[in-house]
């Protein structure tokens, strides 16, 4: 079993940054696929990014390449999404999410295991 928890959500200007960070705690394996999704109210849950694991390549949502970067730290057992030039449209809950048994990059909320409860993100403009 697999337990996720979402921190670092909160108030931020358009333009500015912020840093979730997702602790994990259970068995992770190395082929485990971790990935960030959004839902904003009104909306369906959206891929955002997602990496292995084990390390490798990384793959964004269109909407936030270039803004957005995934990481993580395997000894810490957490996982971050380092958000740059946030913008209004940005404001969503966000969930950090594991998937097992799964190779490549994972894009579709269902092929995810274990979810996190979801850190609020509210972009002012």
């Amino acid at each position: 079993q697999v337990q996720l928890v979402e921190s670092g959500g909160g108030l931020v200007q358009a333009g500015g940054s912020l840093r979730l960070s997702c602790a994990a705690s259970g068995r992770i394996f190395s082929g485990y696929a971790m990935g960030w999704f959004r839902q904003a109210p009104g909306k369906e849950r959206e891929f955002v990014a997602t990496e292995r694991w084990s390390g490798g390549p990384t793959y964004y949502a269109d909407s936030v390449k270039g803004r957005f970067t995934i990481s993580r730290d395997n000894a810490k057992n957490t996982v971050y999404l380092q958000m740059n030039s946030v913008k209004p449209e940005d404001t969503a809950v966000y969930y950090c999410a594991a998937a097992r048994g799964t190779v490549g990059a994972v894009v579709r909320s269902v092929e995810y295991d274990y979810w996190g409860q979801g850190t609020q993100v509210t972009v002012s403009s």
